[in-house]
């Protein structure tokens, strides 16, 4: 039986108001029936998340023609690069983190905040971390802006998370990691899970890490590839 689906305050709805809000409707009804459904993503508070959250108001203006597309999509302002990652793979990451209405959440690297609106949907608090300041104050306002009050987005390398409000339920990586996050793991709760894409060795792979009895274990689910998260980055070889 799935639970109840969050509603946004009524201050979301005058955020979505303009000329192409019936256009961005419709890709975004196509995004999820062409690219999230066919995925093998049915969990219907997920569906209803995706269909609900605009994923155009967390992209550049200059680019939010290009924010239901298949592809991880690069929604930086400065010089490092940041990204949403594609639709398919953010529904299948979701649905495999098995979010309760209870939940605390951590969301890493969470770029412009998209995939931590759309887990605000299913827990009951979320914590966003973003390693480029601008970039999280920016995610900040947006979710404010759409009326989404149960995140908490804050600046923090990606390798720290945000030990002040943990342990978490659910810790979603928002991209690939090299290396092991071992200070993420630690502020999993006992019984907690964490997802998201491993590129340690080839092919990457989307993987969840459970903590159970004190220890973790590692499961991959499926091929996936997304861009590696800044601080989670294999360290370079030496070569002659």
């Amino acid at each position: 039986m799935f639970q109840r689906c969050r509603q946004f305050p009524s201050a979301a709805s005058s955020a979505l108001q303009g000329p192409q809000m019936s256009g961005f409707s419709t890709a975004r009804q196509k995004m999820v029936d062409g690219q999230v459904r066919t995925n093998d993503v049915t969990d219907r508070r997920i569906l209803d998340a995706m269909l609900t959250v605009p994923r155009e108001a967390f992209v550049p203006t200059s680019r939010q023609a290009l924010a239901y597309l298949d592809l991880d999509l690069d929604v930086s302002e400065g010089a490092a690069k940041r990204f949403l990652i594609k639709p398919a793979l953010t529904g299948k990451l979701l649905q495999a983190a098995d979010i309760g209405e209870g939940d605390s959440v951590l969301v890493v690297g969470c770029a412009s905040g998209y995939l931590a609106a759309l887990a605000a949907r299913l827990a009951r608090q979320v914590t966003a971390t973003e390693c480029d300041s601008a970039l999280a104050a920016k995610a900040k306002e947006t979710l404010a802006a759409l009326g989404i009050a149960n995140v908490t987005c804050k600046a923090a390398a990606c390798t720290d998370g945000d030990a002040s409000a943990a342990p978490y339920d659910v810790i979603l990586v928002n991209g690939a990691v090299e290396v092991t996050p071992e200070g993420l793991l630690g502020q999993l709760k006992e019984g907690g899970r964490l997802v998201g894409v491993s590129a340690e060795s080839r092919p990457p792979r989307a993987m969840i890490v459970t903590h159970t009895h004190g220890e973790f274990g590692h499961r991959a689910l499926f091929d996936a590839a997304a861009p590696v998260l800044p601080g989670l980055e294999r360290a370079a070889a030496f070569v002659f």
